[in-house]
């Protein structure tokens, strides 16, 4: 082995460890009692393994009056996240196959006006979001909140389905036109069915940015209906009675186990997705 690549081996398996160390000393953590997280050693493995803690985040841990742990976030969660995936999607899919094939007059003026939504920081669109959605009547409802990320996500999705759609031969538009195909049938059943790559790019992106969302969540919904990520901030930060380090553990990790499943379960698809053209311009 030459010096070079062993440098290169140390220079990973250090990195490794610097990424990896936290979420070893979560899972430790979460596994053991507190009368043993109480002897100082975060790195040390359980010396009797429980569970008791993950049961308690999941059902028992209580965030205000409420003691019924973050299952009901969980599925306020995947009520927010499904539609809003589905709808973004949708919508964002076939606006980029129409600036790339069905140019139309101010066709470039929308595109810009897309891109420019894009880079609109949050927060000067909080107060009047919330006018907004108050005068729809879903002020602190969970389709309120899936609103504001379908919208929120928007450019960003069109963006990437554009430049994808962009990087496909025009030749099989173009055949598709002269055998009479219109719109619809040319991206139902020649565009999608070439998509996959990009739409499982979408859907990671969509999913975690959703799910991992927290200032929407608090702001826009009400206790009934917070997210799995309001929710964990308040056992987190709760104040009363002992701080149960292991059931806070338990339940960042709960939090966090979608995004990681999705990324584990279609990382191929995502770096194919990426290299077939999501990030071109």
């Amino acid at each position: 082995m030459t010096p070079k690549r062993l440098m290169l081996y140390v220079t990973l398996f250090v990195l490794s460890l610097y990424y990896l160390l936290p979420l070893w000393v979560m899972v430790m953590t979460s596994l053991k009692g507190l009368p043993e997280i109480r002897m100082g050693n975060i790195f040390a493995p359980p010396v009797e393994i429980t569970f008791e803690p993950w049961v308690k985040a999941w059902s028992q841990a209580c965030t205000g009056l409420n003691c019924d742990g973050l299952s009901r976030g969980f599925m306020n969660s995947v009520m927010i996240v499904v539609p809003s995936v589905i709808i973004s999607i949708a919508v964002a899919s076939v606006n980029g196959y129409a600036l790339v094939n069905w140019k139309f007059k101010g066709s470039e003026i929308f595109f810009g006006i897309l891109l420019f939504g894009a880079f609109i920081p949050y927060q000067v669109m909080i107060y009047p979001i919330v006018v907004l959605l108050r005068e729809m009547g879903l002020m602190g409802s969970i389709w309120g909140l899936v609103l504001v990320h379908t919208v929120f996500g928007m450019p960003i999705i069109t963006l990437l389905f554009r430049n994808y759609f962009a990087s496909l031969p025009p030749e099989l538009f173009k055949a598709a036109r002269v055998d009479g195909a219109g719109f619809w049938r040319i991206f139902l059943q020649v565009i999608v069915p070439m998509s996959v790559p990009i739409i499982t790019v979408a859907v990671i992106l969509q999913v975690t940015n959703i799910w991992n969302d927290f200032l929407f969540g608090v702001i826009y919904t009400k206790p009934e209906s917070y997210p799995m990520t309001v929710q964990l901030n308040n056992i987190v930060n709760s104040v009363q009675g002992v701080k149960e380090y292991n059931v806070n553990m338990a339940a960042t990790l709960l939090t966090g186990l979608v995004p990681l499943s999705i990324y584990l379960i279609s990382g191929k698809l995502f770096v194919r997705g990426i290299a077939a053209g999501a990030v071109k311009g």
